[in-house]
């Protein structure tokens, strides 16, 4: 079994990974990631780390059966776990994962070059690809998830 594979299988994990305000706050990661590159300060730098590693985990499980329809962030995780233990496919989507991790790279680049413009015109392009490759990750499980669900 592959690390991707292994990592989907940890139910706690992804149960409280899956509460929006998980998800949400998560998006707070790049922006704390670039004020570290920038400011060279490593409080900041362990901040951001810190929360980059704590947050899938900080946030209670959400309430799950039938009555209760997930929010959307909620059904944004659980495609992502489906992909991660192979149950679906971002097809085209997946490029614009792909083209989010240099963008950020160059983002932290730029950051720590001490080029505010640059590096928060990347970082938002960063996440904009991030939202957007999760975006169309739901929609394509969304319309035929596993199991029935």
């Amino acid at each position: 079994m592959d690390a991707s594979r292994r990592f989907a299988d940890l139910d706690t994990f992804w149960e409280r990974h899956a509460n929006p305000k998980s998800g949400w706050s998560r998006f707070l990661s790049v922006p704390l990631l670039l004020l570290a590159a920038y400011t060279r300060d490593r409080r900041v730098l362990a901040l951001a780390l810190g929360w980059t590693l704590v947050n899938p985990v900080a946030f209670p499980r959400v309430e799950r059966g039938p009555e209760v329809d997930p929010a959307w962030m909620t059904r944004v995780v659980d495609a992502e776990r489906a992909w991660l233990r192979g149950e679906t496919s971002p097809g085209a989507w997946h490029r614009l994962n792909t083209v989010s991790g240099p963008v950020t790279a160059y983002a932290l680049y730029a950051a720590y070059r001490r080029r505010p413009g640059r590096a928060v015109a990347a970082g938002a392009v960063s996440m904009a690809l991030k939202l957007a490759f999760v975006w169309g990750l739901e929609r394509r499980w969304s319309a035929d998830p596993p199991n029935g669900e």
